[in-house]
């Protein structure tokens, strides 16, 4: 068991137990600034200020409505209370007689398309102001304005329409309707065949055909039976290549860059999946603001399909900084700076720098300290590739565990086989100072490291199927001491969606890594030996808490670990998810682990879905604590654990 106390884990027992890392701000500024803020968002909530502008209303006029469902069930009453905007606005004032019959028209057309997407063709919407259907009053209304105008609107649903025939016509004959969704005697709601249409039309596209379309989509029902009949046609249109491609909008980045890098450019058979890929290609480099495909209306006289990317580009330079504060760690303070469009191909060279532990202690030579150059060229040789080189130094004491500075320079290559996988090969060289269970060393390695990966998820930040799975191998040099070893590891998670819209979504992921060469453990730098524990590996426990401990009770790092996280990701509401989970782990001193010492956290955590991805808020416990090691941790980030 653990029982060792240094002076700096002494001090941060004084500050509470645990591991508490939450990220606080972090901004970038570029000018123009805002000159006139009334309000403060982060993430789509206010935080402080008037979140919304007063309207002057001319000629105001207040009404009072009355909502009236019929035999609708309390799904469709919810459906049709939320389309009406006389309910919704009510307490809002319209502009002048004329707004309420205005607003009254504009809820009737809403309210019979809800009819229709639940099926109810046979519904009726009956408004009346001041007592007359809307239908019957003078276009230039007059009401009395001593009392709220009274409004009242009468729905009769009907009865639940079923699908009667399905039939398809043009290139679109020979298609099962099933597939779509449309099945005699089936779900009839308008949205249905309307999703049907648009999948048919994605279909006939797929196949290469740019120029497909829709001929027919007819409705038809039958009051007697209370069933439609469904006619969808289309016209596919001669297959054809992807042609020239021109581009549009750019000013500082290489518009030839822009059309080789987004690969649109080789004669390809038309796809409209290509076409998705190359944009998103694009918005990841981070020079544009914006970024449009257009297809052309006709094909090019060589049969090809004529292609224009419209791009608006965005600020290239950049700063910002950030912070974040844990009751152990204390403070950590970052700062970095950037260009996004170097030498005008998206060549990026970003310059940043960190300090974290303050306040944690009073000795400044236990703060961590980094700071690092990294520099990235996309497309470089061919579009698939893309170069890295990267210079950091580095100072960390992380929980006591060893104190190393290191100055590490890499270079690497990532190419991109096809669309979910990806090759990763360089060099590294590495002057490391330690001071840890083995005592003062220094190492000055040499490194190719070596990397595979595959990305078969359907969301980065959100996956709610597929699985991603990684290899890599280090063989490394130590020039110092002649000592040859090597790191292998290697990871795969998988996840599996259940229900409506994949309101629950069955998460899991495994991971092993083991170093093989040198004749002990002294021989390796710590900063390469394994150790486990942290938000990204075993939470509820300290960062790198998990390892072999030798019989002073010191951390020495082993030469293999085994970790698995699993997770049940519960959608509460389009916004809110509950994420109860468990991560087991454990750290060896022998090439294969040996499992005598797992150890387990648990915890449930918190999800705020955003439009770049969910915000997490993880709260887990150790289920083996050591002695005087963490009782819990809170983790916080953007985007899913794994």
């Amino acid at each position: 068991m653990r029982n060792k106390s240094t002076g700096r884990e002494k001090d941060r027992k004084l500050r509470g137990a645990g591991t508490v890392a939450m990220l606080v701000a972090a901004f970038l500024f570029a000018p123009p600034l805002v000159n006139d803020a009334y309000a403060f968002k982060i993430f789509g909530i206010t935080l402080f200020g008037d979140d919304e502008e007063t309207v002057e209303v001319i000629d105001p006029v207040r009404y009072d409505v009355t909502l009236e469902t019929g035999n609708a069930d309390k799904d469709l009453k919810e459906r049709l209370e939320n389309a009406a905007s006389l309910v919704a606005d009510e307490k809002q004032p319209v502009s002048g007689d004329l707004g309420v019959i205005i607003k009254a028209r504009e809820d009737r057309d809403r309210l019979i398309a809800v009819l229709y997407e639940a099926a109810r063709y046979g519904g009726t919407v009956h408004i009346s102001v001041a007592g007359t259907d809307i239908d019957s009053l003078p276009p230039n209304p007059t009401f009395n304005h001593a009392a709220p105008v009274p409004v009242t609107v009468r729905i009769a649903p009907g009865p639940v329409f079923k699908l009667g025939s399905v039939r398809f016509e043009g290139d679109a004959v020979g298609r099962d309707p099933a597939k779509y969704d449309l099945v005699p005697g089936g779900e009839a709601g308008s949205r249905l065949i309307l999703k049907a249409g648009e999948q048919l039309l994605v279909d006939l596209k797929d196949e290469g055909r740019p120029l497909a379309k829709l001929t027919e989509r007819q409705v038809t029902a039958d009051h007697r039976t209370n069933t439609i009949d469904v006619v969808l046609g289309a016209v596919g249109g001669p297959m054809a290549p992807f042609g020239a491609v021109a581009v549009k909008g750019s000013r500082t980045v290489d518009a030839a860059f822009i059309s080789r890098y987004s690969r649109l450019d080789r004669g390809g058979r038309y796809s409209p999946e290509q076409l998705k890929k190359a944009n998103d290609r694009l918005r990841e480099l981070g020079v544009f603001s914006s970024v449009t495909i257009r297809e052309a209306d006709r094909l090019a006289p060589n049969g090809s399909l004529p292609l224009t990317i419209e791009v608006s580009e965005g600020k290239h330079r950049y700063f910002g900084f950030g912070a974040e504060y844990s009751s152990i760690d204390g403070i950590g303070l970052e700062g970095y700076w950037g260009h996004r469009n170097l030498f005008g191909e998206a060549e990026s060279l970003r310059i940043e720098g960190k300090v974290s532990g303050i306040g944690a202690t009073t000795d400044l030579g236990t703060y961590d300290y980094s700071a690092g150059i990294i520099f990235t060229k996309p497309g470089a040789f061919v579009p698939e590739a893309t170069f890295e080189s990267r210079l950091e130094a580095k100072s960390e004491t992380p929980d006591d565990i060893y104190e190393a500075q290191s100055v590490i320079y890499s270079a690497s290559i990532a190419y991109e086989l096809n669309d979910r996988d990806k090759l990763t090969a360089g060099g590294e060289i590495a002057w490391i100072n330690t001071d840890d269970a083995f005592g003062k060393n220094q190492y000055l390695t040499v490194s190719l490291p070596l990397g595979f990966e595959r990305d078969a998820r359907d969301n980065k930040l959100d996956p709610t199927e597929g699985y991603h799975a990684t290899l890599a191998a280090k063989p490394s040099y130590e020039l110092l001491d002649g000592t040859v070893f090597s790191s292998f590891e290697g990871s795969i998670s998988g996840y599996l969606g259940f229900g409506e819209e994949n309101g629950i979504v069955l998460a899991g992921r495994l991971a092993a890594g083991a170093l093989v060469g040198a004749d002990d453990l002294e021989s390796i730098p710590a900063t390469r030996r394994f150790f486990a524990g942290g938000g990204g590996s075993v939470r509820g426990y300290a960062y790198r808490e998990i390892s072999p401990y030798n019989s002073a009770d010191e951390p020495t790092g082993g030469r293999s670990y085994t970790l698995g996280s699993f997770e049940v990701r519960v959608k509460v509401s389009e916004s809110i998810g509950i994420v109860p989970f468990i991560d087991v782990g454990t750290v060896s001193t022998g090439i294969m682990p040996d499992f005598s010492d797992i150890r387990a956290g648990a915890g449930i955590g918190v999800r705020y879905a955003t439009p770049f991805g969910p915000l997490r808020l993880d709260v887990a416990i150790p289920l083996q604590r050591y002695d005087g090691g963490s009782q819990y941790g809170i983790y916080a980030g953007i985007g899913q654990a794994f």
